[in-house]
């Protein structure tokens, strides 16, 4: 039924450029605010349906202005949208967004209607996510949740791409376990590796000796490195030299370009290089959703 199911968070985004980020107690001005789609799982679906994967998202969102954005938005992506439920008398999820100079951005969540994201709504989703051929999943939804996707994949055979952001302290063995590949930046490929040196090759061998199938640690400018399942080595993919505007998004570009083309078969350092350039192009616009390649722009 579908290239891809993204179980996730859906959330508005309200950006705000600066010229330096303020410190503790300080004020500072920046530009107007700006109002767009996000959400880990919005952004994920956002970016495999505009490469051309057949993409659906199962996520909640509250019954006012910032959910008809999303709605509208994941439209104009070309996502499936009849799994997407929407909450009464509930406040769509909402990030807060600062972007400095740089491009590198500072992001505080309010989860809103995601956390009424609930087991339930994933097990009545179990024929869909049996029909998909990826399922991808974050953890900016209730943990419950996330769990009882994983069951339900390892019930149907279904392959889980998990990227696990916001990082935990630890991560439930039984996540762990389904992640096929995990997917961590940098700052999640330390933590989660217990590991205090820079060596991301280290990071990702340790990542997929504790349990994960295959890992992929994205290095934002300097590209990713691939550890599959049976690979003695990762294999480090170059980054795409870009001049950077918003970082925002561009790891959710690059899971849901990966996810989407491993749905089409790809081997993992083959979809890892594909996802690399999503990821690049999308840092050359401001915003996340609206910042995303189509497959002809690529």
């Amino acid at each position: 039924m579908y290239d891809v199911l993204v179980v996730g968070s859906a959330n508005a985004d309200l950006t705000v450029r600066v010229d330096r980020r303020p410190g503790a107690g300080e004020t500072v001005l920046g530009t107007d605010l700006v109002e767009s789609a996000g959400g880990k799982g919005a952004n994920q679906a956002a970016a495999a349906a505009r490469l051309g994967a057949r993409t659906a998202l199962l996520a909640r969102v509250g019954d006012d202005a910032f959910g008809r954005l999303l709605l509208d938005a994941q439209r104009d992506a070309g996502t499936e949208l009849r799994h997407v439920l929407v909450e009464k008398g509930a406040r769509t999820g909402t990030a807060m967004i600062v972007v400095g100079p740089d491009g590198d951005n500072s992001i505080v969540v309010s989860p809103g209607a995601n956390a009424a994201l609930s087991p339930a709504d994933v097990t009545a989703a179990r024929e869909v996510i049996a029909a998909s051929a990826v399922l991808s999943l974050q953890l900016e939804v209730p943990p419950e949740t996330v769990r009882a996707a994983v069951a339900v994949a390892a019930e149907t055979g279904t392959r889980v791409v998990l990227n696990p952001s916001p990082a935990p302290g630890t991560l439930d063995p039984a996540l762990l376990a389904a992640a096929d590949p995990l997917v961590v930046n940098e700052h999640e490929a330390r933590r989660l590796s217990a590991l205090p040196d820079g060596d991301p090759a280290r990071w990702a061998a340790a990542l997929r000796d504790r349990g994960a199938r295959s890992v992929v640690v994205t290095l934002g400018g300097a590209g990713a490195l691939a550890l599959d399942a049976d690979a003695a080595e990762p294999v480090a993919v170059p980054g795409v030299e870009v001049e950077v505007v918003d970082t925002t998004g561009a790891g959710d570009a690059f899971t849901g370009a990966l996810a989407a083309r491993l749905a089409d078969g790809a081997p993992l350092t083959e979809a890892a290089r594909f996802a690399v350039r999503v990821g690049a192009a999308s840092v050359t616009r401001e915003g996340a959703q609206p910042s995303y390649p189509t497959a002809a722009e690529l």
